[in-house]
């Protein structure tokens, strides 16, 4: 999964505030700013095939009024009860927090 920021070849880097789950393809950012604002448009490869497809846009926009609530801090966790794993190869968990 990744994700195009505007238009091509504008690709959204992971950082501090911006992560994309693998498991999922979902893109969070963190802290929105003005500089977030735009369209986005997830892209999904098959690493077999080559072929891509593309979502429709999904704009970004900032609410003015603040209004977006409160959250409660929690963990978003989707782990398969057991991970088995062959020595010498790598193992991806995805984890991340949110809320306030």
């Amino acid at each position: 999964y990744s994700w195009v920021f505007n238009e091509f070849p504008s690709f959204v880097a992971e950082d501090s505030r911006r992560f994309i789950s693998q498991e999922t393809g979902n893109l969070y950012i963190s802290n929105v700013q003005t500089s977030d604002v735009g369209s986005y448009i997830c892209l999904v490869k098959n690493t077999v095939t080559n072929a891509r497809v593309l979502s429709p846009p999904t704009p970004l926009t900032l609410r003015n009024d603040g209004v977006m609530g409160e959250y409660e801090p929690k963990i978003e966790v989707h782990f398969p009860y057991t991970v088995t794993a062959a020595r010498g190869t790598t193992v991806k968990m995805e984890c991340f927090a949110l809320g306030k």
